[in-house]
């Protein structure tokens, strides 16, 4: 289990993050040929030379840059700054072949290996977890129509109070986090409960940047997912729900109408139904 510090903040969330990150991500990157490298390289330096020149920067406004840069790395805020910021333009790119259900961002709080709850089941929550309670059945399905029995459903989403186990102290580790497989029919029922819409740490380097270009730092309420099935392809998304009032101005420009929601009330909470659409590989 990855630790955290005795508070909930940035730096400590971020050293976590960036930790993950280092872990499982640097692999296959030396394959990369060199030639695309310097282009990518290149091409972006010369768009930042373009932007300097453009409007004229002055050695104050670098300086602070070069001190900002710093921080975002004491903080481990990277991953963060990334998943925010870049992430939904190299997903659109990556994506953007694909017949079957739209995806978007994964961000930095995922953890592989989420505990197994069959093709039914609760996703692991304390006592009295603060949210109205979800219930949500789908089914997983190939671009042909046909059920995918055995797709794994993988999900975690942040607490009411914005927190994610593992990057967050004081919550039980796989809080809010588990892996389903579906049925012999493609099917799936999940119980947890609803998120609520957060701020991104603001306290780090990222916070610092948001306040100076007088941004806001909400995300809307959101559950994370990723799909797989032999064969196919991974589905990374996230799923939104309606009416919440930054799925329009989404800090990290992850919302799409596609990934919408559409919950209805019953006894005791709401339920959703919302199936995944998988490519083959």
């Amino acid at each position: 289990m990855t630790t955290a510090s005795d508070s909930a903040t940035a730096a400590a969330s971020g050293a976590n993050a960036t930790e993950r990150f280092k872990s499982d991500k640097l692999v296959g990157v030396e394959n990369t040929p060199p030639e695309r490298v310097s282009t990518l390289a290149r091409e972006v330096l010369e768009a930042v030379h373009e932007t300097i020149r453009k409007h004229k920067v002055t050695y104050d406004e670098y300086n602070a840059l070069k001190a900002w840069l710093i921080s975002v790395g004491e903080d481990g805020e990277w991953p963060l700054f990334l998943d925010v910021w870049v992430e939904h333009v190299v997903e659109e790119v990556a994506t953007e072949h694909r017949e079957g259900n739209k995806g978007t961002i994964e961000g930095p709080y995922y953890v592989p290996d989420a505990p197994e709850q069959g093709s039914s089941g609760s996703v692991p929550m304390r006592e009295n977890e603060s949210g109205t309670p979800l219930t949500w059945t789908g089914k997983v399905t190939s671009t042909n129509g046909s059920a995918l029995a055995g797709a794994k459903v993988e999900l975690w989403h942040a607490d009411a109070d914005g927190y994610y186990s593992q990057f967050a102290p004081n919550i039980p580790e796989w809080n809010l986090r588990a892996s389903f497989t579906t049925d012999a029919d493609g099917n799936f029922e999940i119980r947890t409960v609803r998120p609520a819409p957060y701020q991104i740490p603001t306290d780090g380097a990222c916070g610092k940047l948001i306040s100076a270009a007088g941004w806001h730092a909400w995300r809307p309420a959101h559950l994370h997912v990723k799909v797989s099935a032999p064969g196919h392809e991974l589905l990374t998304a996230q799923l939104y729900f309606p009416g919440d009032e930054h799925n329009d101005d989404d800090i990290a420009s992850a919302v799409k109408p596609e990934l919408m929601l559409d919950p209805k009330p019953v006894s005791g909470g709401e339920t959703i139904e919302y199936g995944f659409v998988l490519d083959p590989a």
